[in-house]
């Protein structure tokens, strides 16, 4: 049986970066902290930390705070439902989703489950393509992701499609696509895009139009109501999903540059196969929320997964 406050050292230093705020934060010394961690090698026999900067958890280390976690948020359901004292006690839950998602209608569907229960979120912003990785490395409970491929261990459940259309404003299509929007255009017209990760932009231009990643001058705002403000402002055009943009449409201040012509990126929910009360809550939420604010799979018939 693995010791649960060595655990606890483990996963403090990687979540504060240091063994000295890990050490405040357990009310311990430091010296405890690194004992705890060195104790928790030996029985593992696996190195579990890179003493970098910034600090890392090795795979072994990964696999270990997993673990610790799941048995955690176990642990937390199991006091609250034996010990109705312990009224000021809040479940922390890790979640990692894509960034239009929390924009649009992530906390909707999370808000009735906050006011049932003493949660404190932990929500890791990622791209849609790569929120997986953090479920694989054991960050987060579960995640929202465009890939359709269930992990060991884990349940993935369809939610919905968000279909991404490149919108520009008039203003922006006047200066740059005087006579319509060809691919000889994109050379010299700016594109937004979120992050480095962001493969939206790519695919379409080069799906409708063969047209490379580096053959257009690109802003990064890594900010998803900035990415659009800017678009709106004339700066750029960028992939914005039908769930953030529509009523800018209808009022004139965005145009579909090519209608008909867009990205359907379907979104699942996946989320580790535990015996949680809380778990189960949290995918009922998601589902319900999903069918009222996303698209249904059935409408759009090529869907865009994951390179």
């Amino acid at each position: 049986m693995l010791d649960l406050r060595q655990m606890a050292a483990l996963a403090a230093i990687i979540e504060e970066q240091s063994f000295e705020k890990a050490a405040r934060k357990l009310h311990i010394t430091q010296s405890a902290v690194s004992q705890r961690l060195r104790q928790l090698e030996e029985r593992l026999g696996q190195t579990l930390v890179v003493r970098s900067n910034p600090i890392q958890a090795t795979r072994a280390g990964q696999q270990a705070l997993k673990y610790f976690r799941q048995v955690s948020m176990l642990q937390n359901e199991l006091m609250d439902e034996l010990s109705l004292e312990q009224e000021s006690g809040f479940t922390k839950v890790a979640i990692g989703v894509n960034a239009d998602s929390l924009e649009t209608w992530f906390l909707d569907a999370l808000t009735p489950l906050m006011d049932a229960r003493k949660l404190l979120l932990d929500l890791k912003v990622d791209d849609q393509d790569q929120t997986h990785h953090l479920l694989r490395t054991g960050e987060v409970l579960g995640c929202i992701s465009a890939s359709p491929e269930a992990m060991q261990g884990c349940s993935c459940i369809p939610l919905g499609v968000m279909p991404y259309r490149c919108l520009a404003s008039p203003e922006y299509l006047q200066r740059y696509f005087p006579d319509g929007v060809t691919a000889e255009g994109f050379s010299r017209a700016p594109v937004a895009e979120f992050n480095n990760k962001d493969e939206l932009q790519n695919r379409y231009l080069d799906k409708f139009f063969g047209v490379a990643p580096g053959d257009y001058p690109r802003h990064r705002i890594p900010s998803s109501e900035t990415f659009f403000d800017l678009i709106l402002r004339g700066y750029a055009c960028g992939m914005v999903p039908d769930q953030q943009s529509l009523p800018m449409i209808d009022a004139g201040r965005a145009v579909d540059m090519t209608p008909g012509r867009y990205l359907a990126i379907p979104l699942y929910w996946h989320v580790w196969n535990l015996k949680s009360d809380l778990a189960k809550e949290l995918t009922d939420q998601l589902i319900s929320a999903a069918e009222a604010k996303l698209d249904r799979f059935e409408d759009h018939p090529e869907l865009t997964h994951p390179g």
